[in-house]
């Protein structure tokens, strides 16, 4: 199940069966709509970012996704999770609808989006190893050297782009890796009894309390410009990255299956970089592309490790 992505960012794990071959290209199509979709979160948070403060933006962002799932829902007829569910539900809300969001909202404050997108792209990594801590699976060796070379590269990525030591937004970074993982891995659980997006659908509906109220404390606390990219920004992180994105995301890998989905969203952090020197004027370091293709590598080889 993310993203911003994510706000944000890499999308949740999902178990479905293989796709009929006549189905590949569509399914493909539909899956790369998602990882394009996830991969404009973390330059759209920094236009919201323009207009909104911090907590205003995740809030804001909250409510709205939920409005919009839970009008799904409804129109969907989708019936009412099982009780025994809703514990997941919590997990997946606390990581993915407001652990994620905020803190890297909080770390794209003083980060460049280039440098959240390298480090972030350590999540399918994090969220191989939360999986196999959640399901008891012993991956092979090799699955566990690249998971821990991919690591190394992003700790060193990080040190040196920080002077030689981490800086408060690498911190939020790597927290925001850690709870968004158990949140995917709990995703992941989840989307064997219901379809993905409801998985989504039902965490923000739960949170949405939260996020009202959330909401009205930090915007009578914040200032707000009103401005066409902070609009443009605020809407695409709450319908574009948080909801459509996971719909067409689920949809495109219940056609094609995971392992070629997952070969898709390993391009993930690089278009991230494209869109931050294209939307937001960003100039790359060298490091950057090096590290996004070194952790690029580093998921292929656990990819095929785990299968």
């Amino acid at each position: 199940m993310r993203t911003e992505n994510s706000a944000t960012a890499a999308p949740p794990i999902a178990v479905t069966a293989p796709a009929p071959r006549r189905a590949t290209a569509p399914g493909t199509i539909l899956a790369a709509l998602g990882v394009l979709a996830f991969s404009l979160t973390f330059p759209a948070t920094a236009w919201g970012l323009e207009g909104f403060g911090p907590w205003s933006l995740v809030a804001v962002r909250s409510v709205l996704a939920a409005l919009v799932a839970g009008g799904g829902l409804l129109v969907l007829r989708v019936p009412v999770p099982a009780r025994r569910h809703w514990a997941g539900l919590a997990v997946v809300g606390a990581g993915v609808v407001l652990g994620f969001p905020m803190l890297t909202t909080l770390a794209l404050q003083s980060a460049t989006t280039a440098h959240s997108a390298v480090v972030v792209g350590l999540l399918p990594l994090t969220t191989a190893v939360f999986s196999s801590l959640r399901t008891g699976a012993r991956p092979s060796r090799a699955f566990w050297i690249a998971a821990c070379a991919g690591a190394a590269a992003v700790i060193a990525f990080t040190v040196q782009q920080s002077g030689g030591a981490l800086t408060r937004a690498d911190l939020y970074l790597f927290g925001a890796l850690l709870i968004c993982a158990a949140g995917y891995t709990e995703g992941g659980r989840l989307a064997s009894a219901m379809p993905g997006w409801q998985v989504i659908a039902w965490a923000l509906v739960l949170c949405l309390p939260l996020a009202v109220a959330g909401a009205a404390l930090a915007l009578a606390q914040e200032p707000v410009r009103l401005t066409g990219h902070a609009v443009a920004g605020l809407l695409w992180v709450a319908v574009g990255s948080q909801f459509l994105g996971l719909v067409v995301w689920y949809k495109g890998m219940s056609l094609i299956g995971i392992p070629k989905a997952s070969q898709l969203q390993l391009a993930q952090p690089l278009v991230t970089l494209v869109w931050s020197v294209l939307l937001l004027g960003e100039s790359l370091t060298v490091a950057a592309p090096l590290t996004a293709v070194a952790v690029l590598v580093c998921i292929a080889v656990t990819q095929r490790a785990r299968g």
